[in-house]
């Protein structure tokens, strides 16, 4: 085809002019090729043993605290529980890497994290109970409200990162996202607003295999979702999301540079849901049990357990110590949610904004007064 140029005109050239380069090497950006692990391999032998028992210890919870909010949905204590069976390493790792001046931004299945990292175990429940609008106090321990709206937490978190930077905080925000969230445009403009400015934000996106129902490949025709990174500048780091020592370190060190003024880093774990989306799900419609059983034989417990046995520091008193502690956070945690909650309608203008508009004054007064009325019918 003939390309024809007005009178005048500069020729059409087919390539950027010599002066084009690249405004980032892309090489070091790139991921590695194989999901970076610690156990079973030489790395292993220098993991702290402190730090894998601490992490064995939150896996263990984990795990139990993930079942008891399953059944609680059963017997109608919750509306709906989106679990993280098998996903326990990323959640874990997630609130062990960041300081506690650090904050944490959770989507809807990251209650574990949000528990992890201090939050009441209660409290991190009860908005999917459907008794407040958060259920805990985000400054308390700095995690951002669970995120229910795909990535929407990302755009937050790389707010709260670079204004924090503004005014000289030694701030690191880590942002958690499922697979399907990288598929919102929320990621997009995240990403990129961070790259851009260098917002000390660490992106962690738990790639577990399905958006609900929607496998990976429909999702995405990228080599990994952490080979995104380089189309924003930023370095793409892949981690096997099952073991819980690689992720921490992985994490750690994208805080680390974060917090040294080096920008963001984009993760991508990959693990696997071994229980449905939520409870409201039936997985078996578009996955297999063969499929679910390789999963279970890479569990994030068993992996780790394996480690600890192999090396003299997980005997049975201490097996049986962490089940315990376990059993007890979930003997309490049944207990208080079979409470019946008392709830105040008046709650419902609390928190929404510092200075309530005249708007909510309005209505606050209108609900006041139909309560005292049917006090009176009464």
């Amino acid at each position: 085809m003939t390309v024809q140029e007005p009178p005048g005109a500069i020729a059409y050239r087919l390539t950027p002019p010599p002066a084009w380069q690249p405004r980032t090497d892309p090489a070091p950006l790139l991921p590695d090729p194989e999901p970076f692990r610690v156990l079973g391999t030489d790395a292993a032998a220098d993991a702290d043993p402190e730090l894998l028992l601490r992490l064995y210890a939150e896996l263990v919870r984990g795990r139990r605290y993930n079942a008891q909010a399953t059944a609680l949905t059963k017997q109608g204590r919750l509306a709906v529980y989106p679990s993280s069976t098998g996903q326990e390493a990323c959640e874990v790792a997630a609130a062990l890497a960041l300081e506690e001046r650090d904050w944490l931004f959770p989507s809807y299945r990251d209650t574990l994290a949000a528990v992890a990292r201090g939050v009441d175990p209660v409290q991190a429940l009860t908005l999917l109970r459907g008794d407040w609008h958060t259920g805990y106090d985000p400054r308390e321990h700095r995690v951002a409200p669970l995120c229910t709206p795909l990535a929407t937490q990302l755009p937050h978190a790389v707010g709260l990162a670079h204004a924090a930077r503004l005014k000289g905080d030694d701030v690191v925000a880590l942002a958690m996202v499922g697979d399907g969230g990288t598929s919102e445009g929320d990621f997009h403009e995240a990403l990129n607003f961070a790259a851009v400015w260098g917002a000390p934000v660490v992106f962690l996106v738990q790639n577990n295999g399905f958006a609900i129902s929607v496998p990976l490949a429909k999702q995405t025709a990228a080599p990994s979702l952490a080979h995104k990174a380089v189309g924003y500048g930023m370095p793409g780091r892949l981690v096997d999301g099952n073991d819980a020592p690689a992720v921490h370190q992985v994490l750690s060190e994208a805080v680390a540079r974060a917090r040294g003024g080096g920008g963001p880093t984009l993760i991508e774990a990959v693990t696997y849901r071994l229980e449905a989306h939520t409870n409201a799900d039936d997985a078996t419609r578009y996955r297999g049990d063969a499929e679910v059983q390789t999963w279970r034989e890479h569990d994030p417990i068993t992996l780790l357990e394996r480690e600890l046995t192999g090396r003299g520091l997980l005997d049975e008193k201490a097996r049986r110590a962490a089940a315990d502690a376990a059993e007890a956070m979930a003997a309490g945690l049944r207990a208080r949610m079979n409470a019946e909650p008392v709830l105040d309608p008046m709650d419902l203008f609390a928190h929404v904004y510092a200075e309530p508009t005249s708007q909510l004054r309005e209505q606050a007064d209108q609900l006041r007064t139909e309560l005292e009325a049917e006090g009176e019918a009464r």
